[in-house]
């Protein structure tokens, strides 16, 4: 299974409620092994098999949420 992570500054978090439902969305999309919040730098990182979902999707879901996602450049993270 080939794995790939990727971190998005998440800008428009108002509270943790929001890093709770954000949480549970992306959890729920096949293919998605885990999410890791940072409520200071308000940073949403997502280990994921790239054969069961891609990093667009991901960030579509953001989006969908109603959220303003960019992703984090030079982001490093060992799986």
């Amino acid at each position: 299974m080939p794995r790939e992570s990727v971190c998005f500054k998440v800008e428009n978090i108002n509270d943790k409620y929001n890093f709770k439902l954000i949480k549970k969305r992306l959890d729920s999309i096949k293919g998605v092994l885990s999410v890791s919040l940072n409520d200071d730098n308000k940073q949403v990182s997502v280990d994921y098999d790239n054969t069961g979902v891609s990093r667009n999707r991901i960030e579509e879901s953001l989006s969908e949420m109603g959220y303003d996602v960019s992703t984090v450049i030079g982001y490093q993270h060992v799986l």
